[in-house]
C-alpha cells in the first residue's frame, strides 16, 4: 500500500500563507488565545522552567567523552586471541553447530506458534513458572541468601575451581 502525501491549500493566519503538508485537515483552534493562556499559565511557566533547566543539564553534560573501542584495536586483540586458539577447527565446528542450533529453534518455535492454542498455554505456564520463582528464591530475605549461595557454587563449578 502506498502512501502518499496531501498538500492542504494555504490558509490565512495572522498575516501570512502558511502550507500545511498532512493528511488531515487543518482545524482551529476552539478558544480564544486569551482564554487559553490564562487557564494554561501556571503550566506554561512550569514548562518553561523546567525547559530552561533541561538546557542547563545538557550543557552540562556535553563534553566529550567517548568511552567506545577503538576499532583497530579490538580486530588486533581479537587477532591474537585467535592466535592463541589451538584447537581452531573445534572452535569452527563448535561455532557452525551454534549457528546450525540457533537456525533449528527457530524453526521449532515457528512451528510452536502456528498450533492455535499453543502459544498461549506456554505463556501461561512460563508466568506460572515465573510467579513461582518469584515466591521461592525473590519474596525472602533467607531464600535471597540461599540463591547467592547456589549461584556461587555454580560458578565455581562452571570456573573449575572447586
Amino acid at each position: 500500500m502506498a502512501a502518499g502525501t496531501v498538500v492542504v491549500p494555504p490558509r490565512i493566519l495572522t498575516a501570512t500563507n502558511v502550507v500545511h503538508c498532512s493528511a488531515l485537515p487543518y482545524l482551529s483552534p476552539r478558544f480564544s488565545r486569551t482564554i487559553t493562556t490564562s487557564l494554561f499559565l501556571p503550566s506554561l511557566k512550569h514548562h518553561q522552567e523546567s525547559r530552561k533547566s533541561s538546557l542547563i543539564q545538557t550543557r552540562a553534560s556535553s563534553e566529550e567523552t567517548s568511552t567506545s573501542p577503538d576499532a583497530n584495536e579490538l580486530i588486533t586483540d581479537l587477532k591474537e586471541k585467535w592466535d592463541a586458539v589451538e584447537n581452531k577447527s573445534t572452535v569452527v565446528l563448535y561455532g557452525g553447530g551454534a549457528i546450525v542450533f540457533v537456525w533449528l529453534s527457530s524453526i521449532l518455535v515457528g512451528a510452536v506458534n502456528s498450533v492455535p492454542l499453543l502459544p498461549k498455554i506456554l505463556e501461561l505456564v512460563g508466568l506460572g513458572y515465573t510467579g513461582w520463582f518469584v515466591y521461592r528464591y525473590l519474596l525472602f530475605k533467607s531464600s535471597r541468601k540461599e540463591l547467592a549461595t547456589d549461584i556461587e557454587v555454580l560458578k565455581k563449578k562452571i570456573a573449575g575451581t572447586e
